[in-house]
């Protein structure tokens, strides 16, 4: 499984990494340095990788973790986004159905949509799917000017992560973000200061899979238990209405007798 290690000490916030996947993914560059001051992290559909400001003179990339155990595909109803066995995190445009349930799983916010455009989709990183395929690295890694970013198999920079942290204690946190967290990510940082602006819990947490796959295999028994009760009722109103109308027409038809009788 291919994966990004990502060295917060070596960023100098250049965002030349976010150039590159605007470049890739055929994005219009003045759009997206438009977007970039319209969300908190600068994340939108015109802009799928940005660089934050973390701490007091630290600067961190963000975007699509590619989490091992990804809660978006498995929010996912309809096979949108799926997890390759190389480690992107991809999504299918043709099969998206708009329900954005993917939006709500991800633990760290990152799909964005296209409330603006008339037939919108999903937006996020793919990792470069495509250049993954033809033997390329992700754009973002091959114009990164520092080493910040490295690409390779995971446990092999896992190894890497935890011999840097152990060659010099005193500069990174002993920890390797994304190893465990939320079921590990296929991006994985280490970093002098703490990344929680990056939304990493404290500590290990579960995947958020545990939660939502038990949630959306129940979907179509809510989904029609909900459509039962929404028929029930309507089967309801409709007949009371019935029997008021006919009660009206029986109160109609006496007092047409009652006048009659009176002539």
């Amino acid at each position: 499984m291919f994966s990004i290690l990502v060295d917060v000490t070596l960023c100098t916030g250049c965002e030349q990494c976010a150039a590159a996947c605007v470049e890739a993914n055929n994005l219009d560059p003045v759009a997206a340095e438009i977007d970039r001051s319209s969300t908190k992290d600068g994340l939108t559909g015109n802009r799928l990788s940005t660089v934050l400001k973390v701490g007091e003179k630290s600067f961190a990339k963000k975007a699509c973790m590619h989490c091992v155990e990804p809660s978006c595909v498995a929010a996912c109803l309809c096979g949108g986004i799926t997890k390759t066995p190389e480690g992107p995190v991809i999504y299918d445009p043709d099969k998206c159905i708009g329900c954005r349930y993917c939006m709500l799983a991800c633990p760290f916010h990152i799909p964005r949509y296209e409330w603006d455009d008339l037939t919108p989709h999903i937006k996020k990183c793919d990792f470069c799917f495509e250049r993954l395929q033809n033997g390329q690295i992700p754009a973002c890694v091959e114009q990164c000017p520092t080493g910040a970013l490295t690409f390779g198999e995971r446990n092999a920079l896992l190894h890497e992560a935890h011999q840097r942290i152990k060659n010099k204690p005193n500069l990174y946190i002993n920890r390797v973000f994304g190893e465990e967290e939320y079921g590990g990510t296929s991006v994985i940082y280490i970093s002098d200061v703490d990344l929680c602006e990056l939304g990493f819990p404290e500590r290990d947490t579960a995947p958020i899979t545990d939660i939502t796959e038990p949630l959306i295999h129940k979907t179509p028994l809510i989904g029609m238990t909900a459509m039962g009760s929404m028929l029930g009722l309507n089967w309801i109103i409709k007949r009371r209405m019935e029997q008021s109308g006919n009660n009206e027409n029986e109160d109609i038809s006496v007092g047409d007798k009652n006048m009659g009788g009176k002539k």
